[in-house]
């Protein structure tokens, strides 16, 4: 049997949590067209006749001094660190971005555990055949395997790759388990997800969610009660929306999906509350990006 931790790393848009949505058989990362929506080493667990690989989604690698993208960067490299194996996904429909050379001096030393992925094969992969060859420029015999996060192909032999290189050992996890997520985080992501898929403009990357109850009624409902948090009263606006019809459609989203999850229904009641500068709150970012 084999075991091991897999941190999944790239630039903003990559593809991360969908190969990871892909790999486990079920939703555990939350996934839009917002660039950055994952803010949290965010773990799904694939098993298989030889053993157990848990993979760790990270945020997208960017480049900025800004305080919350900088504790996004650290997340990244520590999970890089404490990986057995490394799963570098490069999106091939477009060109190699400073990220990409700046996550590659990241990444020279960790070069023995290092697998690259090629995303995105199925879309205009305009910039495949340089990418192959500006990686095999980058790093000796790298290993490269072009897929689709999106549809699966590819997936099957990258996961054969992984299992190859990864050290023998006992499951990690039990083998019935696809995440070791908290019902709380979850919660969290999947209201996020919502108000991000509902939202515009820089309102997605000035919120964040915040639970202050959870409480078991009966046997087959749990009652959650929080807010959603934004930086100015201009996006409080825009997440209420016209007569709170955009806060209630969020709302009303999470529910749905939750319920899809849980073994029980789940009522939500969330409200929406200004938090200025939020982002640039060292103890704030350090509770919210783990």
């Amino acid at each position: 049997m084999k075991a091991a931790f897999v941190g999944i790393v790239g630039r903003p848009s990559s593809g991360k949590s969908t190969l990871l949505n892909q790999m486990c058989g079920n939703k555990v990362s939350i996934v839009s067209p917002v660039p950055q929506t994952t803010r949290n080493s965010v773990r799904g667990i694939y098993n298989g006749d030889q053993g157990q690989l848990v993979f760790v989604d990270t945020p997208g690698f960017h480049l900025s001094d800004k305080k919350f993208n900088l504790h996004l960067r650290n997340l990244v490299l520590k999970t890089v660190a404490e990986a057995d194996l490394v799963l570098y996904l490069v999106d091939v429909s477009r060109a190699p971005g400073d990220e990409e050379r700046a996550l590659r001096e990241r990444l020279a030393e960790h070069r023995p555990k290092l697998v690259a992925g090629l995303n995105k094969v199925d879309f205009q992969p305009n910039y495949l055949q340089s990418i192959q060859a500006e990686i095999r420029s980058w790093w000796e015999a790298p290993r490269l395997y072009p897929l689709s996060a999106l549809n699966g192909e590819g997936v099957p032999a990258l996961l054969e790759e992984l299992f190859r290189l990864a050290p023998e050992g006992e499951r990690l996890y039990p083998e019935e388990y696809y995440t070791d997520q908290s019902p709380e985080f979850r919660i969290k992501e999947i209201i996020r997800e919502k108000a991000i898929l509902q939202t515009y403009g820089e309102v997605p990357h000035a919120l964040f969610v915040g639970l202050e109850d959870l409480e078991m009624k009966g046997e087959d409902l749990l009652w959650v009660r929080g807010f959603l948090y934004v930086e100015r009263e201009s996006q409080k606006g825009i997440l209420v929306g016209r007569n709170g019809d955009r806060i209630r459609g969020i709302v009303l989203a999470a529910q749905e999906e939750l319920d899809r999850i849980f073994p029980y229904r789940v009522q939500l009641d969330i409200r929406v509350k200004v938090k200025p500068k939020w982002r640039s709150d060292s103890k704030l970012l350090e509770k919210l990006i783990s």
